[in-house]
């Protein structure tokens, strides 16, 4: 209530009073002296009298009445102005402040803080999966999700700890410890970090989330709540980047790495519509007689002035900011274009992003390309790997359905990497395994990696499936694969990726590729278009 509406208010009361006040004299000069005395037995009231009596005791009732009314109606004003202030500082989800509660709140924390000699530390946290918990189960479930983890959060603070949601999935914890005591904190992200981690049941669903923590604290350079949440910020990245559901202390390298970052970002956002993002090609092997079986396409980015940049730079990134669609169409369009030459008994293995398999329209999207490009469906292989599925198996199993509708293979991409691979295998109809490059590179020199390929080997032979390992990388394990069982291979030892260009050198070698003169790959025109221009 502001001040004009809290002295209408007054005024309303002083109204309601003056005339409760009136009629109670108007009452007491009329007829007091006439009630008293016939109290007294001593006279009559007349009937002009008992009227007057009557007019001034429902004046004085109606007077009161009103008064009590408007003093109700302030009340309940006040009342629904403190709750719409409550509204606006608190997060009505959890519980928490907000955003805006915190940042006010924090700055006198830090300058309290500063006061007493003590240090300040903001846990900045970030659900893991959280988007994937929406989009598999619903809105509901992940409205509990956070809820829950509001709680956590609260029963972790420390006393007089402030704590808020920050944003969709964002947590923030402002407090105060004694100076060169950093593991008081440690503890609690530790605390933090392991119970977020844990399984959630939440209406018969299982849940698993995670939390991402960075860690900032108050010193010089940094001694507002501002740089606060920049610096936390960025060691959150940090956590992500590093593997998720763990915590790190924001250091100076990690804003160089940013910066680095963020360079990429904007580079890959102009890159990717100018064709700098090109198709490189892997052999895959037949072991048992050597011939070329076909390719799997990877990814390269031809940069104007760094050169030839690998996947392992660009692709987080491009998963990250939601580029990878964009990213991987494009490349795949290009190869489409390139291998639809190839001869007839090549194949072409394309891994896609755990996103794109979010997506209910990728089945289509692929449809399209292949289409548009002439690419026989039959000779494409798409590869899909266990961690995608067990983020998705929902909708996995209706993209994979479209796919293999379509005459489609696929292909079970790092079989063996730690989840539940064998129910994997059941529920979706794969048409090969490849075993992780992880258990490959050390056949012959580790007891335990050569049982797991040895397994894989039987499992997949037992229900029909091919097996292709990856990483083969010396005639050893080329070798130790055959002895296996394993007859298709892809890695170094039959060459490193290849570009376009290399490519058709290989296959025309091998009488693979037809006469015909074969237009430009994609990239390559668009650079000519470009100097042309």
């Amino acid at each position: 209530m502001n001040g004009s509406e809290r002295r209408v208010w007054v005024r309303r009361d002083v109204a309601a009073g003056a005339v409760t006040l009136a009629g109670a004299a108007l009452l007491v000069a009329t007829a007091g002296p006439a009630m008293f005395t016939a109290m007294r037995g001593a006279d009559r009231l007349d009937g002009t009298l008992a009227v007057s009596v009557i007019l001034n005791v429902a004046l004085v009732l109606f007077s009161w009445r009103l008064h009590a009314s408007l003093r109700n109606e302030t009340d309940r004003r006040k009342s629904a102005e403190e709750r719409i202030g409550q509204l606006t500082r608190q997060d009505t989800l959890t519980g928490l402040g907000n955003r805006q509660t915190f940042l006010d709140e924090a700055a006198a924390m830090l300058r309290k803080s500063n006061r007493r000699g003590r240090k300040t530390a903001l846990l900045l946290l970030d659900l893991d999966h959280f988007k994937t918990v929406n989009e598999v189960n619903s809105h509901a479930i992940g409205d509990a999700t956070l809820q829950l983890t509001a709680d956590r959060i609260k029963a972790a603070a420390p006393a007089g700890a402030l704590a808020a949601r920050l944003g969709a999935d964002e947590f923030g914890l402002l407090f105060s410890y004694e100076d060169g005591r950093p593991d008081l904190v440690d503890a609690v992200a530790e605390r933090l970090v392991s119970e977020l981690g844990q399984r959630l049941e939440i209406a018969g669903a299982a849940i698993h989330t995670g939390a991402s923590i960075g860690l900032a604290k108050s010193e010089a350079g940094c001694d507002n709540i501002e740089q606060l949440l920049r610096r936390a910020d960025i060691a959150m990245y940090a956590s992500k980047n590093a593997g998720r559901n763990r915590y790190h202390w924001f250091d100076e390298s990690m804003e160089r790495e940013l910066n680095m970052r963020n360079a990429i970002e904007s580079g890959m956002r102009e890159g990717i519509p100018l064709g700098q993002f090109v198709p490189f090609y892997e052999q895959q092997i037949d072991l048992a007689s050597g011939k070329l079986h076909g390719f799997e396409m990877l990814a390269r980015w031809e940069h104007p002035t760094r050169g030839i940049i690998p996947p392992d730079i660009f692709i987080p990134i491009a998963e990250e900011t939601g580029m990878i669609a964009d990213l991987s169409m494009s490349v795949m369009r290009q190869a489409f274009e390139e291998a639809k030459n190839w001869d007839a008994s090549l194949t072409l293995s394309v891994n896609i992003a755990p996103s794109q398999l979010r997506d209910p329209w990728f089945a289509h999207k692929i449809v399209k390309l292949l289409v548009e490009t002439g690419f026989p469906a039959n000779r494409l292989e798409i590869e899909i790997t266990e961690s995608a599925l067990v983020e998705n198996m929902g909708v996995a199993q209706s993209v994979v359905g479209s796919l293999k509708n379509q005459g489609i293979r696929l292909a079970l991409d790092d079989f063996g990497t730690g989840y539940s691979s064998l129910s994997n295998l059941r529920a979706l109809p794969f048409d090969r395994v490849k075993i992780d490059r992880s258990f490959v590179t050390s056949l012959g020199s580790n007891a335990e990696s050569t049982a797991v390929v040895n397994a894989i080997t039987k499992l997949s032979d037992s229900l029909g499936l091919p097996v292709t390992a990856e990483g083969v990388e010396t005639p050893e394990i080329e070798a130790k694969l055959k002895t296996l069982g394993c007859y298709q291979g892809q890695g170094w030892h039959f060459g490193k990726p290849m570009d376009v260009g290399q490519v058709r050198v290989l296959l025309a070698e091998r009488n693979l590729l037809p006469v015909k003169r074969l237009a430009a790959p994609a990239g390559e025109r668009i650079r000519e278009l470009r100097k042309a221009g």
